[in-house]
């Protein structure tokens, strides 16, 4: 344990942020499994799942959560899988 005041308040603000990126973080990967599983079903809803799935990486890279390129493939390659299933059906 710290006895250094401002290290305490740094191991502080590391908690918090590390339980604020793991929300995120979470949030992103849910929604993203969510909506590969919509499009790989073929589902009524599965371009409002896709646009939420973006929305969410979107979210993440804004909050510095992921990095904006990684946010780029990402939404790239949810946007290619969406395009071959699409183009299968």
């Amino acid at each position: 344990m710290a006895n250094i005041k401002s290290q305490i308040k740094r191991n502080r603000q590391t908690e918090k942020r590390q339980a604020r990126n793991k929300a995120v973080r979470s949030e992103m990967r849910t929604r993203t499994k969510k909506a590969i599983s919509a499009i790989e079903e073929g589902a009524e809803h599965a371009d409002e799942t896709l646009r939420l799935a973006v929305k969410r990486i979107d979210t993440a890279a804004a909050k510095g959560v992921i990095h904006k390129n990684q946010a780029a493939n990402r939404k790239a390659r949810l946007m290619r899988r969406a395009a071959k299933a699409g183009s299968d059906a």
